[in-house]
């Protein structure tokens, strides 16, 4: 998953002589530029150092000891004390499901204009194939898991997973804060909008939405993101408190062994078409993707990873032009290891709480979330943020059932960011034997600012 900041890119005039030719691509190495990137002319004093230190305690570690603190101290918190965190967990579900439409809205609609704008063949045939391997890894784990998950989750269930705000003790403040609009006119409203940008000349429109989205990510960023912990720590102190915390443990490890089995199926299938596109050794192109992979599981980044992403996918023989572009821009649009994840744990949890596995809306539900994953924000969690709609809209998920997978997802985002950029790499020598004797230098881009690496 994807996680550095997504941000909006310098306009190319702005980047003057000495500009770094790598960026001329789509999510340009996933560095942010401009004056707000870390450490630019901008950037706020300390801001490095700021980094440095999140970096040390990162997003998933807070999670682990959310998940810790809040199984503990719910056996011995006292009611009055317990019932400060349920009043901040009712607070913040509401906030964030004003937040999902504006979400949708703001990520979608801008993703679907610059996806139109100055395509040409090469961008428009890189986003179709990337869409594809996002959505058959989708409908895999989907089969895969009604397959399985039934058997192996056989015992565990919970007739109904109770908002733990709602079940274990009353909170001391409600505010209810009813969002603009519902999910799915968010969802028609930003591909009409987005798809009409694409027919119009660029302009104030488009820059606005741009804007939008800026302004949604930095939401994202500095308060969804920082408070997810303080949420999660107050769900399981909740589930802990309603008896049905070990219920959610089993189906979490279960699940997380399936998903990581899966992965290694979704790889070996990719490089599999990537060694028949390039006539090499599928295996031996998988191996020498490892560093990509490895940096991955370290960084949870996909633009983080992209020039080493990059690096290894030359090495395979794809042409350095090829490589430069279609690397970055998939590092913004391909989440296939994420789609993997959220559909797995999606339909473990449906499982669990007795909810109906119907295969139409389920399959619904797995092709508007290749969708929507190419406009997820590259922050920590920001691919399970941008599909809390569709879970809601869709699949019919509460807000007990949207925190367990924004959890669940949490817990191995490493993995599912590895797979999303070693899958990378193959599609790169798919585009390399679709585009063979017609690229020569650098690929032409859109004349546009571009949303960066996720």
């Amino acid at each position: 998953m994807n996680t550095a900041a997504r941000t909006v890119a310098a306009d190319r005039t702005d980047e003057g002589p000495e500009a770094d030719p790598a960026q001329d691509a789509p999510g340009a190495q996933g560095r942010q530029v401009g004056p707000d990137a870390p450490g630019g002319p901008g950037a706020p004093e300390g801001s490095e150092a700021a980094a440095r230190r999140r970096s040390r305690f990162g997003l998933l570690p807070r999670i682990v000891l959310a998940i810790a603190l809040g199984i503990l101290l719910g056996l011995v918190l006292p009611e009055s004390i317990a019932r400060v965190f349920t009043t901040f967990n009712g607070l913040f579900s509401g906030f964030l499901g004003f937040l999902i439409p504006l979400i949708i809205v703001g990520l979608v609609t801008p993703a679907i204009g610059e996806l139109g704008h100055g395509a040409g063949k090469m961008l428009a045939a890189t986003a179709g194939i990337a869409y594809l391997s996002t959505t058959l890894c989708g409908v895999f784990a989907l089969a895969l898991s009604l397959l399985l998950l039934p058997r192996m989750l056989q015992g565990q269930s919970i007739s109904s997973l109770e908002n733990p705000e709602d079940s274990a003790i009353a909170p001391y403040v409600e505010l209810d804060i009813p969002p603009v609009f519902d999910v799915m006119t968010a969802l028609i409203l930003a591909f009409c909008l987005g798809i009409g940008l694409t027919l119009v000349r660029r302009g104030a429109l488009q820059e606005s939405f741009e804007q939008l989205r800026t302004i949604v990510v930095r939401i994202i960023e500095a308060i969804i993101i920082p408070l997810l912990p303080l949420y999660i720590f107050g769900m399981f102190l909740g589930l802990t408190l309603n008896g049905q915390i070990w219920t959610v443990i089993g189906t979490f490890l279960t699940v997380i062994l399936l998903v990581l089995a899966m992965t290694v199926v979704v790889l070996l299938a990719q490089y599999a078409v990537a060694g028949w596109a390039m006539g090499r050794n599928p295996l031996r192109m998988l191996w020498t993707m490892l560093p990509a992979y490895a940096t991955a599981l370290g960084t949870s980044s996909s633009a983080a990873t992209i020039p080493v992403t990059t690096e290894c996918t030359k090495r395979n023989g794809v042409p350095d032009a090829i490589a430069d572009f279609v690397v970055p821009l998939c590092a913004t649009i391909h989440l296939a290891g994420s789609t993997l994840k959220i559909t797995t744990f999606a339909v473990a949890i449906m499982i669990v709480t007795g909810m109906p596995l119907t295969i139409g809306p389920l399959i619904g539900f797995v092709l508007m979330l290749g969708v929507v994953m190419i406009a997820a924000p590259g922050v920590p969690g920001g691919a399970i943020m941008a599909a809390a709609g569709v879970l809601s809209s869709i699949l019919g998920f509460g807000e007990a059932e949207v925190g367990l997978m924004i959890a669940a997802y949490i817990a191995i985002d490493s993995f599912g960011t590895a797979t999303n950029v070693t899958g990378d790499g193959a599609i790169a020598a798919l585009m390399a034997r679709l585009s063979k004797g017609r690229v020569s230098g650098q690929p032409q881009t859109p004349e546009h600012p571009q949303v960066q690496g996720v």
